[in-house]
């Protein structure tokens, strides 16, 4: 099982042993005999196992009589000293799963378990990370990348998501420009920041300005608006509509589309949401994903 991660950081405690903490079977046995039989609180399911620096972890289960704390009945070892790395990140919530995921590939990317104290010094833990990679496709400006601002922003505080690694990808309008010379362009809103800096005319469809002669550098959506404006389609049109720029490769994707409104498009792990997507549905849109990709994850 990856990614096996407490579903609540109270369920986590942390004991001090004696030491070694070898990576043996002799350890194992002796980590079982210690908390065998003795009394744990009644949230408790996982043991961080210190002894100076060394870290273990286990998972222990106690007679359900609804005490407040019980005799521990049963001892897994999970991880041994060798296995695993005890990091203090203060700035992580170690009550996301894809803030464990990230402490641990940033800081000990070898180890099958990461024991992280994070923030207010809680700790938990995630056993075997494999965080579903979510590439991002969007344009820029803005910048940041909106969309991927929002994924980020959203798994900040995705405690009911499994461990996710947002992947950048982005086009920048100004690239998508020059490989499509013009004296003048139209672009959907101002509000966007894009600007050149070769002179070249830069019009605003949402300012609705008089007619010329420019290449349109917007979705359908804007092309759409420019036949209702101006009676005519315009003669040059470059699409920067993220959907389309960014196709399905096999792996998940999350991009955008201003011709979806009100809901998004689920296609497997390639989910499409509205150009001015709220952060609930950023969110149902990397639930979707993580649904269609079926990480094997364990919030226990």
């Amino acid at each position: 099982m990856t990614n096996l991660v407490p579903g609540q950081y109270r369920r986590v405690s942390v004991a001090t042993v004696e030491p070694p903490l070898t990576a043996d079977r002799l350890t194992a046995d002796r980590l079982t005999a210690h908390f065998l039989g003795r009394e744990a609180y009644r949230h408790t399911r996982y043991i961080v196992a210190r002894a100076g620096t060394d870290t273990a972890v286990v998972a222990v289960a106690k007679g359900d009589d609804g005490s407040l704390f019980s005799p521990i009945t049963a001892v897994d070892v999970l991880a041994l000293p060798d296995d695993c790395a005890y990091v203090v990140e203060p700035e992580a919530d170690t009550g996301i799963p894809s803030a464990l995921a990230a402490v641990a590939g940033a800081a000990a990317p070898t180890k099958r378990c990461v024991v992280v104290e994070g923030r207010y010094h809680h700790v938990s833990f995630i056993l075997d990370p494999a965080p579903i990679r979510v590439r991002v496709g969007d344009v820029v400006p803005p910048r940041p990348p909106k969309l991927f601002d929002q994924a980020a922003r959203v798994l900040a505080l995705a405690e009911d998501l499994p461990p996710i690694e947002l992947v950048a990808d982005v086009v920048d309008l100004v690239d998508l420009a020059h490989a499509h010379p013009a004296e003048r362009y139209l672009l959907p809103c101002r509000g966007s920041g894009f600007s050149l800096d070769d002179g070249t005319t830069i019009d605003f469809l949402d300012e609705r300005p008089p007619r010329q002669d420019w290449t349109v550098l917007g979705c359908e959506r804007s092309r759409a608006i420019h036949q209702w404006f101006y009676r005519d389609r315009p003669r040059a049109a470059v699409d920067l509509c993220p959907r389309r720029l960014f196709q399905s490769d096999g792996r998940p994707l999350l991009t955008k589309c201003c011709l979806l409104e009100d809901s998004i498009a689920d296609e497997g792990t390639t989910v499409a949401v509205p150009w001015g997507a709220s952060l609930a549905q950023v969110k149902a849109a990397l639930a979707s994903i993580a649904t269609a990709a079926d990480p094997a994850w364990a919030p226990a």
